[in-house]
Order: structure tokens, then C-alpha cells, then sequence
């Protein structure tokens, strides 16, 4: 997720040129400009297995949701399709009939988008519309479907419960907000009964799908700093579940994992992030606001390595696949690294812009979203 802008209140200040620690490009300065793509002897084998074109994000970003062997993608014009995983076949394709600013969330039953000035609007499994809610503001993270309802977080940080079928109002959760908070699009992501939902100020909160009863809320990045610019320490990008930890990481703050039924911390370290994580069996992942991509070890937290050849180069939340660690980048390269060292080992392009989106895995390929609504998915061998 890019720092596009802070909110501040209910408004929306744009940051522009001025300050170099928000805007990595600001100055001519060669200690902030990306760092260059050397030449590089591929060590993987990867190729592209299908491509597919939904449309421009806009100032959104726009992921693709897997729900069984079908992919559902968006892009800010309206457009909605659903695509064979393993082929990228569309299946259908409609429109919403309004901009949209966040999607998709799905379990293949039921589509969610949200729309302009805060719109919720439902497909079935078929493309045909369900129904229409308004949130309490605008809505730049994907809803979430699962458990007979769709979650939406808006940027007044209120989470609602719709009921999937009928649209009707089921539960709201209201969190304070910061006075200033990133200008992103904080994850939620279903798991059982549950759902977690990352929140500015650096908390993550976990609520019951049934009622919206809080199950624990726990601080992963604590706000520092003498001005309210350097106590912005908002959750960044999805939490993970992953067997009983739940992992995050925070801008200007932490990263870590915490039990995933009671919120106890297994481990945090200090980190800055504008993107999501990657976690497997052995490691969490993450791409820090610098361009360095960190492993650690997913039981204590240990570090297990550090590749800092990338630098500046505005990384993507990192996807763990195998041998490699896949992230794409500003230019929309998607970059491998050894997933046992961090070592670069391949390299693929894609359409040239920017790489936002969370990617996902279906079956053997690695699904990519630039912000052109090119969805690339790679097969590993």
C-alpha cells in the first residue's frame, strides 16, 4: 500500500514534494533515487502462464481475491471478472455501473466491491447484482466474505457486517482514529470464526463474524516521535494467519506475530513497512518503506537474513513460493529471491507499472495486479 496521503480527521491532506522520507523521489540526491537493476543470471525458471487486462486502479489499488480454483479481480472503472485460476479463462465480466475504490473480496458465492462515495456493492457467483449499502465514508479496503457476511472497513475506521444474501445490516464495530493516519488500504482477512482487521495506530483487532464481538486487540507498532507526522504507525498491508499465529507488520513501528486465538505476542521486531507480509512454515517476510526485504524466523523472531539491493524501489508485499521469495516494484518487475538466503536469483517484467496489490498463489502460479490492471500470473518450476 502506497503513501499516497494522510487523513486527517475525515479529510484528506496530499502530500506532494517536500519531504523526503514520505516521497523517496523528491530530490535529484543518489542516496534517494531506486536503486538500479544490474544484470542478473537467472537461477529459477519462471514463465508467464496467462495474462489478463481488467483495467487501470487509478489512485486505488485493486487485489485479486482467490475463492476454489476462480480468481476475481477489478479494476476503478467498474470492471468485474471472474477467471478460471489455473488459466485465466474469463468466465464473466460486468459492470458495476459506478467507479469503484476497493475489491475484490469473494468466497465464490458472493462478490463485494466498494464504490464511490462509500457504496457496497454485491455480484453472485454469476456476476449478477445482489445488492446495495452505503458505508459511513469512503472505502479503500477490500471487503471480506465469509461466514454468511461481507466486512467493510471505512475510513472513519468503522467495520460492518452485511449479510451476504440480502444486503441487511448485521453488526458495526466503531475504533478511534489517529490524527493523522496513512492513506492506505489496511487488510482484513477471514479465518474460522473470526476476522482480523489491521487498524491505524498501529493496532490489530479481532472480531467474532457472527456478532462483531471483540475477540482481543493488541498494539503491534506504538506511536514514537515528538510531532504527529513521526507517530503515524498504522498497520500495513494484510495480516496473515498461518496455523496458530496471526502475522503483521506496522509503518514506523514492528513487525511480529501473536497467537492467533488470544493476541499474546510470540515475538515483535523493529521495523517500518507500507506493505503487507509473506509467512510460510519457517519464515515471515516483509519489505520495509526502504527497499530491504527481511526474513524471520516465524517461531522467535530471529533474523535470518537481509537483502538490501532494492533499495528505494517502492516494493510490493512479498509472496513466499517454494524455493524463491517473489515482490513487485515500482516499474512493475516482479523480483526472486532465495527464500534460504535472500539472494536475487530472477527477474520478470510485467507492463511497467507500479506493483501494489497483494498477490496471491493458485495451485503452481504466483498472481500479480499492477496498477495498469494487468494480472500476470507466473508459474514457478
Amino acid at each position: 500500500m502506497r503513501i499516497t496521503g494522510i487523513v486527517v480527521g475525515a479529510g484528506l491532506l496530499a502530500l506532494t514534494a517536500g519531504c523526503s522520507s514520505l516521497n523517496p523521489f523528491a530530490t535529484k540526491d543518489p542516496k534517494t533515487q531506486p536503486a538500479p537493476l544490474v544484470e542478473l543470471k537467472s537461477s529459477i525458471a519462471v514463465r508467464t502462464a496467462w495474462k489478463y487486462s481488467v483495467g487501470k486502479a487509478g489512485v486505488a489499488v485493486f487485489s485479486p481475491a482467490l475463492a476454489g480454483d476462480s480468481l476475481f479481480v477489478a479494476g476503478a472503472d467498474g470492471a468485474i471478472a471472474r477467471l478460471d485460476a489455473a488459466s485465466g479463462k474469463e468466465q464473466w465480466r460486468v459492470k458495476a455501473g459506478s467507479d469503484l475504490t476497493a475489491g475484490v473480496g469473494s468466497d465464490g458465492n458472493v462478490v463485494a466491491v466498494g464504490g464511490a462515495k462509500g457504496a457496497i456493492l454485491a455480484f453472485d457467483g454469476s456476476g449478477k447484482p445482489l445488492w446495495k449499502a452505503q458505508a459511513s465514508s469512503e472505502v479503500l479496503s477490500a471487503p471480506v466474505v465469509g461466514g454468511g457476511v461481507v466486512v467493510v472497513r471505512s475510513v472513519d475506521n468503522r467495520i460492518t457486517a452485511f449479510e451476504a444474501k440480502t444486503g441487511a445490516r448485521r453488526w458495526t464495530v466503531q475504533r478511534t482514529t489517529p490524527a493523522l493516519t496513512l492513506r492506505n488500504a489496511p487488510g482484513m482477512v477471514v479465518d474460522g470464526a473470526n476476522v482480523y482487521v489491521a487498524q491505524p495506530g498501529g493496532k490489530l483487532l479481532a472480531l467474532t463474524l457472527a456478532a462483531g464481538v471483540p475477540r482481543f486487540e493488541v498494539v503491534v507498532g506504538e506511536p514514537r516521535g515528538a510531532t504527529e507526522l513521526e507517530r503515524v504507525t498504522d498497520i500495513a498491508g494484510m495480516p496473515v494467519v498461518f496455523e496458530k499465529d496471526v502475522c503483521v507488520v506496522s509503518y514506523q513501528g514492528r513487525v511480529g506475530c501473536f497467537d492467533s486465538t488470544t493476541g499474546v505476542a510470540r515475538w515483535t521486531k523493529d521495523t517500518s513497512s507500507d506493505t503487507g507480509v509473506a509467512v510460510d512454515q519457517r519464515f515471515v517476510f516483509v519489505a520495509d518503506d526502504k527497499g530491504a526485504v527481511s526474513a524471520y524466523s516465524r517461531e522467535g523472531g530471529q533474523s535470518a537474513w537481509k537483502n538490501d539491493k532494492l533499495a528505494l524501489r517502492r516494493l510490493s508485499t512479498p509472496l513466499s513460493y517454494g524455493r524463491a521469495v517473489a515482490l513487485g516494484d515500482y516499474q512493475g518487475y516482479i523480483h526472486f529471491l532465495s527464500r534460504e538466503d535472500g539472494a536475487l536469483i530472477g527477474r520478470v517484467s510485467t507492463d511497467g507499472s507500479p506493483i501494489q496489490s497483494v498477490p496471491v498463489i493458485a495451485g503452481t502460479n504466483l498472481i500479480f495486479q499492477t496498477q495498469s490492471g494487468t494480472v500476470t500470473a507466473l508459474a514457478v518450476e
